[in-house]
Protein backbone atom coordinates (compact mmCIF):
# COMPACT_ATOMS: atom_id res chain seq x y z
CA UNK A 1 0.00 0.00 0.00
CA UNK A 2 3.01 2.32 0.25
CA UNK A 3 2.94 2.94 -3.53
CA UNK A 4 -0.68 4.14 -3.64
CA UNK A 5 -0.86 7.68 -5.01
CA UNK A 6 -3.30 10.37 -3.92
CA UNK A 7 -5.48 9.80 -6.99
CA UNK A 8 -5.69 6.05 -6.39
CA UNK A 9 -6.52 6.79 -2.76
CA UNK A 10 -9.39 9.03 -3.91
CA UNK A 11 -10.60 6.25 -6.22
CA UNK A 12 -10.52 3.72 -3.37
CA UNK A 13 -12.49 6.05 -1.07
CA UNK A 14 -15.03 6.72 -3.82
CA UNK A 15 -15.38 2.98 -4.43
CA UNK A 16 -16.10 2.42 -0.73
CA UNK A 17 -18.70 5.23 -0.83
CA UNK A 18 -20.36 3.41 -3.73
CA UNK A 19 -20.22 0.19 -1.69
CA UNK A 20 -21.90 2.02 1.18
CA UNK A 21 -24.72 3.27 -1.08
CA UNK A 22 -25.01 -0.23 -2.51
CA UNK A 23 -25.59 -1.51 1.02
CA UNK A 24 -28.53 0.73 1.92
CA UNK A 25 -29.88 0.68 -1.64
CA UNK A 26 -30.06 -3.12 -1.69
CA UNK A 27 -31.12 -3.87 1.90
CA UNK A 28 -34.62 -4.37 0.51
CA UNK A 29 -33.38 -7.37 -1.46
CA UNK A 30 -33.09 -9.43 1.69
CA UNK A 31 -35.36 -7.84 4.24
CA UNK A 32 -38.36 -6.15 2.57
CA UNK A 33 -40.68 -9.16 2.73
CA UNK A 34 -39.48 -10.12 6.22
CA UNK A 35 -40.29 -6.63 7.50
CA UNK A 36 -43.61 -6.29 5.66
CA UNK A 37 -44.97 -9.56 7.09
CA UNK A 38 -43.80 -8.73 10.61
CA UNK A 39 -41.45 -11.74 10.82
CA UNK A 40 -38.72 -9.42 12.16
CA UNK A 41 -38.67 -5.91 13.54
CA UNK A 42 -37.15 -3.45 11.04
CA UNK A 43 -34.01 -2.65 13.03
CA UNK A 44 -33.39 -6.29 13.89
CA UNK A 45 -33.78 -7.27 10.25
CA UNK A 46 -31.26 -4.77 8.90
CA UNK A 47 -28.76 -5.58 11.68
CA UNK A 48 -28.89 -9.28 10.82
CA UNK A 49 -28.55 -8.48 7.12
CA UNK A 50 -25.51 -6.27 7.77
CA UNK A 51 -23.64 -9.01 9.65
CA UNK A 52 -24.36 -11.62 6.98
CA UNK A 53 -23.35 -9.25 4.16
CA UNK A 54 -19.99 -8.88 5.90
CA UNK A 55 -19.60 -12.65 6.22
CA UNK A 56 -20.60 -13.20 2.59
CA UNK A 57 -17.87 -10.87 1.36
CA UNK A 58 -15.25 -13.45 2.39
CA UNK A 59 -16.79 -16.47 0.67
CA UNK A 60 -15.77 -15.92 -2.96
CA UNK A 61 -13.83 -13.64 -5.34
CA UNK A 62 -15.15 -14.91 -8.69
CA UNK A 63 -17.38 -11.87 -9.30
CA UNK A 64 -14.52 -9.54 -8.34
CA UNK A 65 -12.40 -11.11 -11.06
CA UNK A 66 -15.19 -10.52 -13.58
CA UNK A 67 -15.21 -6.81 -12.70
CA UNK A 68 -11.46 -6.26 -12.53
CA UNK A 69 -10.46 -8.17 -15.63
CA UNK A 70 -13.57 -9.25 -17.54
CA UNK A 71 -15.70 -6.25 -18.51
CA UNK A 72 -12.93 -3.65 -18.77
CA UNK A 73 -9.66 -4.43 -20.54
CA UNK A 74 -6.91 -3.77 -18.00
CA UNK A 75 -4.26 -3.32 -20.70
CA UNK A 76 -6.12 -0.78 -22.84
CA UNK A 77 -4.71 2.30 -21.13
CA UNK A 78 -7.36 2.71 -18.42
CA UNK A 79 -6.32 5.35 -15.90
CA UNK A 80 -7.55 5.85 -12.32
CA UNK A 81 -9.41 8.99 -13.45
CA UNK A 82 -11.63 6.82 -15.63
CA UNK A 83 -12.55 4.53 -12.74
CA UNK A 84 -13.24 7.56 -10.55
CA UNK A 85 -15.63 8.99 -13.16
CA UNK A 86 -17.40 5.66 -13.51
CA UNK A 87 -17.94 5.45 -9.76
CA UNK A 88 -19.36 8.98 -9.65
CA UNK A 89 -21.93 8.06 -12.30
CA UNK A 90 -22.94 4.94 -10.37
CA UNK A 91 -23.27 6.79 -7.05
CA UNK A 92 -25.42 9.58 -8.47
CA UNK A 93 -27.80 7.14 -10.17
CA UNK A 94 -28.01 5.01 -7.02
CA UNK A 95 -29.07 8.01 -4.95
CA UNK A 96 -31.59 9.24 -7.53
CA UNK A 97 -33.37 5.89 -7.67
CA UNK A 98 -33.21 5.60 -3.87
CA UNK A 99 -34.93 9.00 -3.61
CA UNK A 100 -37.66 7.76 -5.94
CA UNK A 101 -37.98 4.51 -3.96
CA UNK A 102 -37.21 2.44 -7.07
CA UNK A 103 -35.25 -0.78 -6.56
CA UNK A 104 -32.93 -0.31 -9.53
CA UNK A 105 -29.71 -2.26 -9.92
CA UNK A 106 -26.61 -0.93 -8.17
CA UNK A 107 -24.61 -3.48 -10.14
CA UNK A 108 -25.82 -2.17 -13.49
CA UNK A 109 -25.21 1.39 -12.32
CA UNK A 110 -21.60 0.39 -11.68
CA UNK A 111 -21.29 -1.41 -15.01
CA UNK A 112 -22.85 1.50 -16.88
CA UNK A 113 -20.58 4.00 -15.15
CA UNK A 114 -17.42 2.05 -15.91
CA UNK A 115 -18.42 1.37 -19.52
CA UNK A 116 -19.48 4.98 -20.18
CA UNK A 117 -16.29 6.45 -18.72
CA UNK A 118 -14.14 3.94 -20.60
CA UNK A 119 -15.84 4.64 -23.94
CA UNK A 120 -15.25 8.38 -23.55
CA UNK A 121 -11.63 8.10 -22.41
CA UNK A 122 -10.31 5.07 -24.30
CA UNK A 123 -12.88 4.04 -26.86
CA UNK A 124 -14.44 0.73 -27.79
CA UNK A 125 -11.14 -1.10 -27.37
CA UNK A 126 -11.32 -0.67 -23.62
CA UNK A 127 -14.57 -2.65 -23.26
CA UNK A 128 -14.83 -6.42 -23.64
CA UNK A 129 -18.09 -6.62 -25.53
CA UNK A 130 -18.43 -10.41 -25.28
CA UNK A 131 -18.06 -10.31 -21.50
CA UNK A 132 -20.67 -7.53 -21.26
CA UNK A 133 -23.19 -9.59 -23.25
CA UNK A 134 -22.52 -12.95 -21.62
CA UNK A 135 -22.02 -11.90 -17.99
CA UNK A 136 -24.13 -8.74 -17.72
CA UNK A 137 -26.88 -8.38 -20.32
CA UNK A 138 -28.05 -11.99 -20.63
CA UNK A 139 -28.17 -12.53 -16.84
CA UNK A 140 -30.00 -9.19 -16.51
CA UNK A 141 -32.86 -10.53 -18.64
CA UNK A 142 -32.82 -14.17 -17.55
CA UNK A 143 -32.27 -13.86 -13.80
CA UNK A 144 -35.51 -12.04 -12.80
CA UNK A 145 -37.55 -14.31 -15.06
CA UNK A 146 -36.01 -17.47 -13.60
CA UNK A 147 -36.39 -16.17 -10.05
CA UNK A 148 -39.99 -15.11 -10.70
CA UNK A 149 -41.01 -18.48 -12.12
CA UNK A 150 -39.25 -20.29 -9.26
CA UNK A 151 -41.03 -18.14 -6.66
CA UNK A 152 -44.41 -18.58 -8.39
CA UNK A 153 -44.07 -22.39 -8.41
CA UNK A 154 -42.74 -22.45 -4.84
CA UNK A 155 -45.61 -20.26 -3.60
CA UNK A 156 -48.30 -22.42 -5.18
CA UNK A 157 -46.63 -25.57 -3.89
CA UNK A 158 -46.38 -24.08 -0.40
CA UNK A 159 -50.07 -23.18 -0.27
CA UNK A 160 -51.07 -26.57 -1.71
CA UNK A 161 -49.07 -28.49 0.89
CA UNK A 162 -50.60 -26.49 3.74
CA UNK A 163 -54.14 -26.23 2.35
CA UNK A 164 -55.59 -28.56 5.02
CA UNK A 165 -53.84 -26.87 7.93
CA UNK A 166 -55.05 -23.94 9.98
CA UNK A 167 -53.05 -20.93 8.73
CA UNK A 168 -52.62 -19.76 12.31
CA UNK A 169 -50.81 -23.01 13.11
CA UNK A 170 -48.42 -22.68 10.16
CA UNK A 171 -47.78 -18.94 10.43
CA UNK A 172 -45.01 -19.28 13.01
CA UNK A 173 -43.27 -21.97 10.98
CA UNK A 174 -43.40 -19.87 7.84
CA UNK A 175 -42.07 -16.84 9.65
CA UNK A 176 -39.15 -18.88 10.99
CA UNK A 177 -38.47 -20.17 7.49
CA UNK A 178 -38.73 -16.64 6.16
CA UNK A 179 -36.08 -15.43 8.61
CA UNK A 180 -33.78 -18.27 7.57
CA UNK A 181 -34.29 -17.59 3.87
CA UNK A 182 -33.74 -13.85 4.42
CA UNK A 183 -30.45 -14.66 6.12
CA UNK A 184 -29.50 -16.75 3.10
CA UNK A 185 -30.31 -13.86 0.74
CA UNK A 186 -28.15 -11.51 2.84
CA UNK A 187 -25.28 -13.96 2.71
CA UNK A 188 -25.71 -14.34 -1.04
CA UNK A 189 -25.84 -10.56 -1.46
CA UNK A 190 -22.48 -10.26 0.29
CA UNK A 191 -20.92 -12.87 -1.97
CA UNK A 192 -22.13 -11.03 -5.08
CA UNK A 193 -22.38 -7.29 -4.51
CA UNK A 194 -19.49 -6.75 -2.09
CA UNK A 195 -17.22 -8.41 -4.62
CA UNK A 196 -18.06 -5.79 -7.24
CA UNK A 197 -16.43 -3.08 -5.17
CA UNK A 198 -13.48 -5.39 -4.53
CA UNK A 199 -13.13 -5.76 -8.28
CA UNK A 200 -13.24 -1.98 -8.85
CA UNK A 201 -10.58 -1.32 -6.21
CA UNK A 202 -8.42 -4.12 -7.61
CA UNK A 203 -8.82 -2.61 -11.09
CA UNK A 204 -7.65 0.76 -9.73
CA UNK A 205 -4.65 -0.89 -8.10
CA UNK A 206 -3.78 -2.62 -11.39
CA UNK A 207 -3.99 0.63 -13.38
CA UNK A 208 -1.73 2.31 -10.81
CA UNK A 209 0.81 -0.48 -10.97
CA UNK A 210 0.28 -1.45 -7.33
CA UNK A 211 -0.68 -5.07 -8.08
CA UNK A 212 -0.12 -7.25 -11.13
CA UNK A 213 -2.88 -7.80 -13.68
CA UNK A 214 -5.23 -10.76 -13.06
CA UNK A 215 -4.44 -10.64 -9.33
CA UNK A 216 -6.94 -11.61 -6.64
CA UNK A 217 -8.16 -8.78 -4.40
CA UNK A 218 -5.79 -8.23 -1.44
CA UNK A 219 -7.16 -9.08 1.99
CA UNK A 220 -7.42 -5.44 3.07
CA UNK A 221 -9.59 -4.78 0.01
CA UNK A 222 -11.93 -7.67 0.94
CA UNK A 223 -12.23 -6.47 4.54
CA UNK A 224 -12.84 -2.80 3.65
CA UNK A 225 -15.44 -3.67 1.01
CA UNK A 226 -17.26 -6.02 3.40
CA UNK A 227 -17.33 -3.44 6.19
CA UNK A 228 -18.57 -0.65 3.87
CA UNK A 229 -21.49 -2.67 2.50
CA UNK A 230 -22.38 -3.90 6.00
CA UNK A 231 -22.53 -0.33 7.35
CA UNK A 232 -24.71 0.78 4.44
CA UNK A 233 -26.99 -2.21 4.96
CA UNK A 234 -27.46 -1.35 8.64
CA UNK A 235 -28.69 2.14 7.75
CA UNK A 236 -31.52 0.51 5.78
CA UNK A 237 -32.87 1.81 2.49
CA UNK A 238 -36.33 2.31 3.94
CA UNK A 239 -37.80 3.90 0.80
CA UNK A 240 -36.96 0.88 -1.33
CA UNK A 241 -37.95 -1.53 1.45
CA UNK A 242 -41.42 0.07 1.36
CA UNK A 243 -41.68 -0.39 -2.41
CA UNK A 244 -40.51 -4.01 -2.33
CA UNK A 245 -42.53 -5.00 0.74
CA UNK A 246 -45.81 -3.15 0.11
CA UNK A 247 -45.64 -1.48 -3.29
CA UNK A 248 -45.43 -4.51 -5.59
CA UNK A 249 -47.85 -6.91 -3.91
CA UNK A 250 -49.24 -7.89 -0.52
CA UNK A 251 -46.83 -10.40 0.98
CA UNK A 252 -47.92 -13.07 3.46
CA UNK A 253 -45.42 -15.32 5.31
CA UNK A 254 -45.69 -18.30 2.90
CA UNK A 255 -45.05 -15.98 -0.04
CA UNK A 256 -42.11 -14.30 1.66
CA UNK A 257 -40.54 -17.65 2.42
CA UNK A 258 -40.94 -18.86 -1.18
CA UNK A 259 -39.72 -15.59 -2.73
CA UNK A 260 -36.57 -15.33 -0.63
CA UNK A 261 -35.64 -18.98 -1.00
CA UNK A 262 -35.88 -18.74 -4.78
CA UNK A 263 -33.89 -15.51 -4.89
CA UNK A 264 -31.11 -16.87 -2.67
CA UNK A 265 -30.77 -19.97 -4.86
CA UNK A 266 -30.39 -17.91 -8.04
CA UNK A 267 -27.91 -15.45 -6.50
CA UNK A 268 -25.67 -18.12 -4.98
CA UNK A 269 -25.61 -20.09 -8.22
CA UNK A 270 -24.65 -16.98 -10.22
CA UNK A 271 -21.90 -16.07 -7.73
CA UNK A 272 -20.41 -19.53 -8.13
CA UNK A 273 -20.43 -19.13 -11.93
CA UNK A 274 -18.98 -15.61 -11.80
CA UNK A 275 -22.09 -13.91 -13.19
CA UNK A 276 -22.28 -10.33 -11.90
CA UNK A 277 -26.07 -10.20 -12.00
CA UNK A 278 -28.31 -7.73 -10.25
CA UNK A 279 -29.55 -9.03 -6.90
CA UNK A 280 -32.18 -6.27 -7.00
CA UNK A 281 -33.70 -7.63 -10.20
CA UNK A 282 -33.60 -11.20 -8.89
CA UNK A 283 -35.39 -10.30 -5.65
CA UNK A 284 -37.92 -8.08 -7.42
CA UNK A 285 -38.74 -10.88 -9.83
CA UNK A 286 -39.18 -13.26 -6.90
CA UNK A 287 -41.56 -10.90 -5.13
CA UNK A 288 -43.72 -10.52 -8.25
CA UNK A 289 -43.69 -14.28 -8.79
CA UNK A 290 -44.86 -14.88 -5.23
CA UNK A 291 -47.65 -12.34 -5.74
CA UNK A 292 -48.87 -14.21 -8.80
CA UNK A 293 -48.50 -17.55 -7.04
CA UNK A 294 -51.06 -16.83 -4.29
CA UNK A 295 -54.69 -17.28 -5.23
CA UNK A 296 -56.30 -13.87 -5.18
CA UNK A 297 -52.94 -12.09 -5.04
CA UNK A 298 -52.60 -8.78 -6.86
CA UNK A 299 -49.41 -7.48 -8.45
CA UNK A 300 -49.38 -3.70 -8.80
CA UNK A 301 -48.26 -3.53 -12.39
CA UNK A 302 -47.99 0.27 -12.36
CA UNK A 303 -45.20 0.07 -9.77
CA UNK A 304 -43.66 -2.91 -11.54
CA UNK A 305 -43.68 -0.97 -14.83
CA UNK A 306 -41.88 2.00 -13.27
CA UNK A 307 -39.33 -0.38 -11.82
CA UNK A 308 -38.65 -2.12 -15.14
CA UNK A 309 -38.23 1.26 -16.85
CA UNK A 310 -35.66 2.19 -14.20
CA UNK A 311 -33.86 -1.09 -14.88
CA UNK A 312 -33.67 -0.30 -18.58
CA UNK A 313 -32.43 3.24 -17.96
CA UNK A 314 -29.78 2.32 -15.40
CA UNK A 315 -26.96 1.30 -17.74
CA UNK A 316 -27.26 4.22 -20.20
CA UNK A 317 -28.07 6.84 -17.54
CA UNK A 318 -25.14 5.94 -15.32
CA UNK A 319 -22.99 5.73 -18.44
CA UNK A 320 -23.96 9.24 -19.54
CA UNK A 321 -23.19 10.74 -16.13
CA UNK A 322 -19.89 8.87 -15.98
CA UNK A 323 -19.00 9.88 -19.53
CA UNK A 324 -19.51 13.57 -18.70
CA UNK A 325 -17.44 13.11 -15.54
CA UNK A 326 -14.70 11.41 -17.54
CA UNK A 327 -14.52 14.36 -19.96
CA UNK A 328 -13.83 16.65 -17.01
CA UNK A 329 -11.51 14.26 -15.18
CA UNK A 330 -9.33 13.83 -18.28
CA UNK A 331 -8.45 17.54 -18.12
CA UNK A 332 -6.09 17.01 -15.20
CA UNK A 333 -6.14 17.62 -11.48
CA UNK A 334 -8.56 20.53 -11.71
CA UNK A 335 -10.95 18.33 -13.67
CA UNK A 336 -10.85 15.58 -11.03
CA UNK A 337 -11.42 18.20 -8.30
CA UNK A 338 -14.37 19.66 -10.23
CA UNK A 339 -15.97 16.24 -10.63
CA UNK A 340 -15.55 15.58 -6.91
CA UNK A 341 -17.14 18.91 -5.93
CA UNK A 342 -20.07 18.45 -8.33
CA UNK A 343 -20.63 14.92 -7.03
CA UNK A 344 -20.74 16.14 -3.43
CA UNK A 345 -23.20 18.91 -4.36
CA UNK A 346 -25.47 16.47 -6.22
CA UNK A 347 -25.45 13.97 -3.36
CA UNK A 348 -26.19 16.71 -0.83
CA UNK A 349 -29.10 18.01 -2.89
CA UNK A 350 -30.60 14.52 -3.15
CA UNK A 351 -30.28 14.00 0.59
CA UNK A 352 -31.97 17.33 1.34
CA UNK A 353 -34.81 16.42 -1.02
CA UNK A 354 -35.29 13.13 0.84
CA UNK A 355 -35.80 15.01 4.14
CA UNK A 356 -39.00 16.59 2.85
CA UNK A 357 -40.82 13.28 3.17
CA UNK A 358 -38.65 11.01 5.33
CA UNK A 359 -39.13 7.26 5.45
CA UNK A 360 -37.59 5.27 8.30
CA UNK A 361 -38.16 2.16 10.39
CA UNK A 362 -41.18 3.76 12.10
CA UNK A 363 -43.26 4.20 8.93
CA UNK A 364 -41.72 1.75 6.46
CA UNK A 365 -44.89 -0.39 6.41
CA UNK A 366 -47.15 2.60 5.75
CA UNK A 367 -48.42 3.21 2.24
CA UNK A 368 -48.74 6.82 1.10
CA UNK A 369 -48.04 7.99 4.62
CA UNK A 370 -50.91 6.11 6.32
CA UNK A 371 -50.90 2.67 7.93
CA UNK A 372 -52.93 0.18 5.99
CA UNK A 373 -55.53 -2.06 7.64
CA UNK A 374 -53.93 -5.14 6.10
CA UNK A 375 -50.63 -4.45 7.87
CA UNK A 376 -52.28 -4.65 11.28
CA UNK A 377 -54.33 -7.67 10.24
CA UNK A 378 -51.27 -9.62 9.07
CA UNK A 379 -49.36 -8.75 12.22
CA UNK A 380 -52.22 -10.00 14.42
CA UNK A 381 -53.22 -12.99 12.36
CA UNK A 382 -51.52 -14.61 9.39
CA UNK A 383 -54.88 -15.18 7.74
CA UNK A 384 -55.94 -11.68 6.91
CA UNK A 385 -59.37 -11.69 5.25
CA UNK A 386 -59.71 -10.74 1.66
CA UNK A 387 -61.54 -7.58 2.64
CA UNK A 388 -58.41 -6.32 4.38
CA UNK A 389 -56.45 -6.71 1.17
CA UNK A 390 -59.03 -4.57 -0.56
CA UNK A 391 -58.01 -1.65 1.63
CA UNK A 392 -54.53 -1.71 0.12
CA UNK A 393 -53.67 0.46 -2.90
CA UNK A 394 -54.50 -1.58 -5.96
CA UNK A 395 -52.74 -2.06 -9.23
CA UNK A 396 -53.63 -0.43 -12.53
CA UNK A 397 -55.57 -3.45 -13.80
CA UNK A 398 -57.73 -3.69 -10.68
CA UNK A 399 -58.31 0.06 -10.72
CA UNK A 400 -59.50 -0.09 -14.33
CA UNK A 401 -61.95 -2.87 -13.52
CA UNK A 402 -63.30 -0.94 -10.57
CA UNK A 403 -63.78 2.16 -12.66
CA UNK A 404 -66.06 0.20 -15.00
CA UNK A 405 -67.91 -1.69 -12.26
CA UNK A 406 -67.48 0.26 -9.04
CA UNK A 407 -67.71 -1.73 -5.81
CA UNK A 408 -70.74 -1.09 -3.59
CA UNK A 409 -70.42 1.71 -1.09
CA UNK A 410 -70.46 1.17 2.67
CA UNK A 411 -74.02 2.57 2.86
CA UNK A 412 -75.23 0.16 0.19
CA UNK A 413 -73.60 -2.78 1.95
CA UNK A 414 -75.21 -1.77 5.25
CA UNK A 415 -78.64 -1.41 3.60
CA UNK A 416 -78.38 -4.85 1.94
CA UNK A 417 -77.35 -6.41 5.24
CA UNK A 418 -80.33 -4.89 7.02
CA UNK A 419 -82.67 -6.06 4.26
CA UNK A 420 -81.36 -9.60 4.50
CA UNK A 421 -81.76 -9.83 8.29
CA UNK A 422 -85.21 -11.05 9.60
CA UNK A 423 -87.00 -8.07 11.05
CA UNK A 424 -88.99 -8.41 14.27
CA UNK A 425 -92.49 -6.93 14.05
CA UNK A 426 -92.76 -3.66 15.82
CA UNK A 427 -95.70 -2.37 17.81
CA UNK A 428 -96.23 0.40 15.31
CA UNK A 429 -96.36 -2.04 12.42
CA UNK A 430 -98.77 -4.33 14.27
CA UNK A 431 -101.04 -1.44 15.14
CA UNK A 432 -101.15 -0.33 11.53
CA UNK A 433 -102.50 -3.68 10.28
CA UNK A 434 -106.27 -3.77 9.63
CA UNK A 435 -108.27 -5.59 12.32
CA UNK A 436 -109.86 -8.89 11.29
CA UNK A 437 -113.13 -10.14 12.78
CA UNK A 438 -112.67 -12.79 15.44
CA UNK A 439 -114.93 -15.22 13.61
CA UNK A 440 -112.99 -14.86 10.38
CA UNK A 441 -109.78 -15.40 12.30
CA UNK A 442 -111.12 -18.62 13.78
CA UNK A 443 -112.37 -19.88 10.43
CA UNK A 444 -109.00 -19.20 8.83
CA UNK A 445 -107.16 -21.06 11.54
CA UNK A 446 -109.54 -23.98 11.67
CA UNK A 447 -109.70 -25.68 15.06
CA UNK A 448 -107.11 -23.50 16.74
CA UNK A 449 -108.10 -22.68 20.35
CA UNK A 450 -109.19 -19.18 21.07
CA UNK A 451 -106.70 -19.03 23.92
CA UNK A 452 -103.98 -18.63 21.28
CA UNK A 453 -105.49 -15.23 20.51
CA UNK A 454 -106.47 -13.72 23.83
CA UNK A 455 -109.27 -11.25 23.51
CA UNK A 456 -110.98 -9.35 26.27
CA UNK A 457 -114.51 -8.46 25.26
CA UNK A 458 -117.94 -8.35 26.83
CA UNK A 459 -119.45 -10.36 23.98
CA UNK A 460 -116.81 -13.15 24.15
CA UNK A 461 -116.08 -15.04 27.35
CA UNK A 462 -112.40 -15.43 28.23
CA UNK A 463 -112.51 -19.25 28.13
CA UNK A 464 -114.59 -19.70 25.01
CA UNK A 465 -114.05 -22.91 23.10
CA UNK A 466 -115.02 -23.95 19.65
Amino acid sequence: MEHITLLIGIVIITALVFDFTNGFHDTANAMATTISTGALRPKTAVAMSAVLNLVGAFLSVEVAKTISGGIIDEGSGIQPEVIFAGLVGAIVWNLLTWLAGLPSSSSHALFGGLIGATLVSVGMDGVNGDAVVMKVLIPAVAAPLVAGVAALVATRLTYRIARDRDPRDTAKGYRAGQIASAALVSLAHGTNDAQKTMGVITLALVTGGVVAPASDPPMWVIVSAGVAIALGTYLGGWRIIRTMGKGLTDIQPPQGFAAQTGAATVILASSHLGFALSTTQVCSGSVMGSGLGRKGGVVRWSTAGRMVIAWGLTLPAAGLVAGAAALLADQGDWGVATVAVLAVIACGAIWLASRRKPVDHTNVNDVDGAPTPAVAAVAADATAPATADAAEPVGIVTAAVRSVAPPPTDAALAQSASDAAPAAPSATAADSLPARPIGAEREARGAAPAAATPVTSAAAPAKATV
